[in-house]
């Protein structure tokens, strides 16, 4: 299983950003989609994830400003990050773990959110 995340860049605070990540194999073999994010000494945190079925998650401090969606016809998952803030900065990484718990994660992407 291959996942290309892409959509990273720089961003003045306030401005939006979409990331993709796109697989190699139907994305109907994976219950969760998720994006994980990890700035220069912080801790890696679950930012946003949907499963099978539609039901997202959201982490606190991103809630109301990003929204997570798959296309299941693309095999794609997307990250909607609007009102991005400097602490948005990380380098974001998508994760998918399928029904049987393998989990994959492909390279990241970085997000620069400049004040």
């Amino acid at each position: 299983v291959q996942l290309q995340a892409s959509g990273g860049g720089l961003v003045q605070a306030g401005g939006s950003l979409r990331l993709s990540c796109a697989a190699s194999v139907t994305i109907f073999r994976f219950n969760v989609m998720a994006w994980y994010r990890q700035a220069p000494g912080k801790q890696r945190e679950l930012v946003a994830d949907v499963t099978v079925g539609g039901t997202t998650n959201y982490a606190d401090s991103v809630k109301g400003r990003f929204t997570i969606s798959r296309d299941n016809a693309k095999n794609t998952v997307y990250l909607q990050m609007n009102s991005l803030k400097p602490e948005d900065t990380a380098v974001y990484k998508c994760n998918v773990r399928g029904f049987t718990g393998q989990a994959y994660e492909g390279q990241g992407t970085l997000v620069t959110v400049s004040s």
